[in-house]
């Protein structure tokens, strides 16, 4: 196995012990992260987004598969299972993983999946009837944006 497709291996293997220091260190220290709700993070905003996600998901499941990488790039496909807090719904994603690499970490991570079906899942019937539209998938992304600097204010406010 080539040595990226073990680092995304170790990614995810963190990621399913909802070990987010484990996935921090494979992260190069200038990160790029996009995701349909997370369209732009970099840094230690990467980070502090995997931090709140593994604190908050309690009943976080996911399985990875198809693992490829080379010196450059890499892919991955993986599936992950929670309720999401915000209504208690159950949530089953499927997602693809694009990543580049540099200095034997990852520089860019990319997932892509459909906002609306993870809208439908999450919000119940306004997600099935409006999880589509633009006003919809922005809230969405608003409200994430929102959780992620009261997330990182309270990791500041914390005495270390």
């Amino acid at each position: 196995m080539h040595p990226n497709a073990e680092l995304v291996t170790r990614f995810y293997a963190a990621f399913a012990q909802r070990n987010a220091a484990g996935m921090h260190a494979c992260y190069h220290r200038d990160v790029h992260f996009s995701d349909p709700v997370f369209p732009d993070l970099r840094g230690d905003n990467v980070r502090a987004m995997w931090d709140m996600l593994c604190t908050r998901g309690k009943d976080l499941t996911l399985t990875c598969s198809d693992v490829n990488a080379d010196d450059v790039r890499g892919s991955a496909r993986w599936v992950a299972r929670y309720t999401f807090s915000a209504t208690g719904r159950h949530i089953t994603n499927h997602i693809a993983a694009e990543f580049t690499f540099r200095d034997g970490l990852i520089v860019r991570h990319r997932d892509q999946f459909s906002l609306y079906g993870w809208a439908r899942q999450a919000l119940g019937l306004t997600g099935l009837l409006l999880g589509w539209s633009r006003m919809v998938q922005s809230r969405v992304r608003t409200q994430a944006a929102a959780s992620l600097r009261a997330w990182r204010a309270r990791e500041t406010a914390v005495p270390h």
